[in-house]
């Protein structure tokens, strides 16, 4: 109770020190207290929770659209290169860059031509080289020979989706070391004298290539928007926005392992180990079966965290009426590490074992129709980034938003708005946080700057006391701490105190003690939440 009174004051005096529209607009408590990245226009950013900015890194290039912060410090970004003219649709990119922390580009490569084109994501893997998805084109000659029905081919050519893992060479080149392409998976039952026909409804590994969800026949007809790996299972999950499906692919294999149907560690080669969200593409439901549409950033939670090794991914809803997002969990049903599967059935599970959404009001307030995404962070918070809206927020287990934030820059041309500015165009791909103990930070100056936003406003965060030691209630010391830590408040009123450790996670709580025994932890970075009737205050301790 004592702790719902406090969250209240807090609000009430946030409220009436700060009415932000952009960039830190709320921020409680309970927000996991790290680092932030988010790529607009040509500039990708570091924030903390008070939408200080930690570091930026720019490039000569809009976004093409992931970007990710390595733990060496180097950023890996996806930039929008033109030169391509045969392969157009939204979310190109072409460029793919690497940085330093300081900035400078110490590696570029184009994947862009008329005939492959790098799209939507990339990802670093966690032996240094590096995952690219890319469509690649398929003349009309060949999509029909593969099954294509004439008449879906309006555009005389069909995309294939391709991914390529490549070691970074010198300044500006690659070695390829993988390669799987979604078009030696497919199967079509509309011509008999093709090698690949078969019964589309018996054959769940494969892609129909005649599927097309209801949509218009076009040649970016499966519209890949994320890639992401899991380096336990050494498997690929892949978000197909078109066909509102997820697919999992099987990395062990090698190139080609991955274009047959044999090999890899799960003795299927390339094709898909696992696949849900819309069971009609395989011939095994209907419509009202379906669960995802246009969805983004699907991914295995990471180990140690809440949900570990289940998938979080963001549900965008296009396409849907009425209008709505959703983040979801879904639990593949598996045996043996086998994702299980009973002929004549859909993919498991029936129903996610978790859903986000708010639908309190017609149109509902949580939609975003493309980009987006969504975290899972060590304190068991999650972050959604509300794409369209360039709108971040991080909600806890009881679905309380505990931190938002809106971008204050323009994505078309990288202005920047003021604090009580309404929120420009900040359309942002995906936003990701980052825990203060990564070792990206280890040596780096983290020194916070000012907000982004012209005229900011730290009201929010000074309520709160975060990175602030401006309420002089409480002495404590010594710090660093070698066994104890003495607690001192001269008004001798009540007051509790909560350590937290990097990762956010509370290791202790004490009332009214004027030692804390810090002789069995470890050595390292830990923090003080000291409160005492309405007054907080945080304060970094190093144990030696």
């Amino acid at each position: 109770m004592i702790k719902k009174l406090l969250i209240l004051f807090l609000f009430a005096y946030q409220i009436s020190v700060s009415q932000n529209t952009v960039g830190n607009v709320s921020i409680t408590e309970n927000a996991y207290d790290g680092y932030t990245l988010f790529t607009i226009h040509k500039i990708t950013y570091l924030i903390n929770n008070c939408g200080q900015v930690i570091n930026e890194w720019t490039s000569n290039y809009l976004p093409g659209n992931a970007v990710y912060l390595l733990p060496n410090g180097n950023l890996l970004r996806a930039g929008r290169e033109h030169g391509s003219s045969n392969i157009t649709f939204g979310g190109n990119g072409g460029k793919i860059e690497l940085f330093n922390w300081d900035g400078d580009v110490i590696w570029s490569y184009s994947y862009n031509t008329n005939n492959y084109r790098q799209h939507h994501d990339v990802y670093p893997m966690p032996n240094g080289n590096i995952l690219i998805l890319a469509a690649t084109l398929v003349s009309e000659e060949d999509a029909i020979s593969l099954g294509r029905n004439p008449s879906l081919l309006t555009e005389g050519k069909l995309y294939n989706e391709r991914i390529l893992e490549v070691e970074p060479i010198g300044t500006n080149d690659v070695n390829i070391i993988w390669e799987w392409n979604a078009i030696d998976h497919v199967i079509q039952d509309f011509d008999n004298t093709k090698n690949n026909f078969g019964v589309v409804a018996d054959t769940p590994e494969k892609l129909d290539i005649n599927f097309l969800n209801g949509e218009t026949p076009e040649a970016n007809w499966l519209h890949v928007n994320s890639i992401q790996y899991n380096h336990k299972l050494n498997q690929i999950v892949i978000s197909s926005r078109n066909l509102s499906e997820i697919w999992v692919i099987d990395h062990s294999t090698t190139t080609l392992e991955a274009a047959s149907s044999t090999g890899g560690l799960y003795g299927k080669g390339g094709d898909l180990l696992y696949r849900w969200g819309n069971p009609q593409s395989y011939r095994q439901g209907t419509e009202a079966d379906r669960k995802l549409f246009g969805q983004h950033t699907p991914y295995f939670i990471e180990e140690g965290l809440e949900d570990e090794g289940k998938i979080l991914l963001f549900n965008n809803g296009n396409g849907r009426s009425p209008s709505f997002s959703e983040v979801f969990i879904i639990d593949p049903p598996k045996t043996n590490e086998v994702y299980d599967y009973t002929e004549n059935s859909s993919f498991g599970p029936e129903t996610p074992s978790y859903v986000y959404s708010d639908l309190s009001e017609t149109p509902s307030p949580f939609y975003s129709p493309i980009v987006s995404s969504a975290q899972r962070l060590p304190n068991g918070n999650l972050l959604i980034c509300e794409g369209v809206k360039g709108y971040f927020f991080e909600i806890d287990s009881d679905n309380n938003k505990v931190w938002e934030y809106y971008t204050p820059i323009n994505q078309i041309d990288g202005t920047i708005s003021n604090q009580f500015d309404p929120s420009p165009n900040g359309m942002s791909f995906r936003a990701l946080k980052y825990s203060k103990n990564y070792m990206a930070f280890n040596g780096r100056d983290l020194t916070p700057s000012s907000p982004i936003e012209n005229n900011y406003n730290l009201n929010p965060c000074n309520a709160l006391s975060i990175d602030k030691e401006d309420v002089d209630f409480v002495n404590i010391y010594p710090n660093p701490v070698k066994d104890f830590i003495n607690i001192n408040i001269p008004d001798n009123k009540d007051y509790k105190v909560e350590v937290f450790n990097l990762l956010g996670k509370k290791i202790m709580e004490v009332n009214n003690q004027n030692k804390i025994d810090f002789s069995q932890q470890t050595g390292g970075v830990y923090f003080l939440k000291v409160k005492s009737e309405n007054k907080i205050k945080v304060i970094k301790i190093l144990k030696n």
